[in-house]
Order: C-alpha cells, then structure tokens, then sequence
C-alpha cells in the first residue's frame, strides 16, 4: 500500500510538473513586469474522504450526484483527478469558450489555452478571476499547491502553478471532465 501511494505521488509530480523542452527563445523587446500573484494561505489538509469543496448554491449532494456523472461528481465535488492524457478537451483547437461542467459558470477563453506538455488542458488566465475562479492552499497528498475551484459552484477544476507562459507566468492546469465548451455560435 505504501509503494502504491509513493508511485501515485511520483506519477503527479511528473505528469504536473513542466515538459522540458529547448530553452525558450529570448525577445529582445522589454518584457512587461511580471503580474503578481497573491498565494492563498494553505489550508489545513483534507482528511481522506473528506470533501473541502464548497457548496455556495446549497444543493444537496443526493442533487449533485443526479445533476453529474460518476466522473464529474469525482472530480468536480470530491477533488478527485483524472489520468493524464485522457480527457476530452486535452487538444481542442476551437474558439469557445469553457465552462464550469456542474453550473455553466463561464471560466476560460480558448485563446488563453496553450499546450503544456502535462496531460491536462491548461490556460494562462482565467475569463474574470473574480467572477470565474477560486483559488485555495491545498496540501493534499504531500504537496503543496494551490487548488481552483469555480467561484459560482465550488466545484473542483484543477490547479494553478507559477509555471506557465506570459502574459501571467501562470498555469491553470485543469481537469476535462469539469469542464465543457461553449462554441461562439452556442452562446446566447
């Protein structure tokens, strides 16, 4: 059991952690400074099965799990992950925009989508950080990070890291399944 958790926790750190890749080519126009970010204060970690997803439209969890599949109600209320490489809008190309899958919340523009090499699709801002996410310590499973939840919701969406591309240097790595697109034909 114990192996098991250790190859669990080797296999996160990697798949989050930054593709390497040939350095980056350097610009010669001035960069603009770098955006700061405020780091939440960690919370105390979650104990196993214990779910710190917050419920700011008081539905019930019996609601939930009627209003979500198995894997979004894993993933979106329990904080749950899922396996690299396998979600639905890992390499999509369009133009929508993507959504809280548990409450239609509007929460990141496909351009801010970029590929980063981890297995999750990935952004470097949020649509309105205010109205759209979240973000939480999570020291969960041995590490410490920050976790991103919808701000209309709770529910769970990824994480952020300091990682990412310019304009923000951030990487909102994100889950699939808590997500979904809206095309710009789609939108009312």
């Amino acid at each position: 059991m114990k192996t098991t958790a250790v190859a669990v926790l080797f296999a996160l750190l990697a798949a989050c952690s930054p593709k390497a890749g040939p350095p980056a080519k350097q610009d010669p126009a001035p960069q603009s400074p770098p955006v700061a970010v405020e780091t939440p204060k960690p919370a105390a970690p979650a104990a196993e099965g214990d779910s710190r997803v917050k419920n700011p439209l008081g539905i019930s969890d019996e609601e939930w799990k009627k209003k979500l599949t198995k894997e979004q109600y894993y993933v979106c209320r329990q904080q749950g992950t899922e396996r690299p490489g396998t979600g639905a809008l890992l390499h999509y190309k369009g133009d929508g925009t993507f959504v809280c899958s548990a409450c239609d919340n509007p929460l990141f523009e496909a351009k801010a989508k970029f590929e980063s090499g981890t297995g999750w699709p990935s952004f470097y801002q949020p649509i309105n950080k205010k109205d759209a996410v979240t973000e939480r310590g999570d020291l969960t499973h041995g590490m410490t990070r920050v976790e991103v939840n919808c701000a209309k919701c709770g529910s769970h969406l990824g994480h952020v890291f300091d990682d990412g591309p310019q304009p923000t240097g951030l990487r909102y790595c994100m889950n699939s399944v808590s997500l979904k697109v809206v095309e710009k034909d789609e939108k009312k």
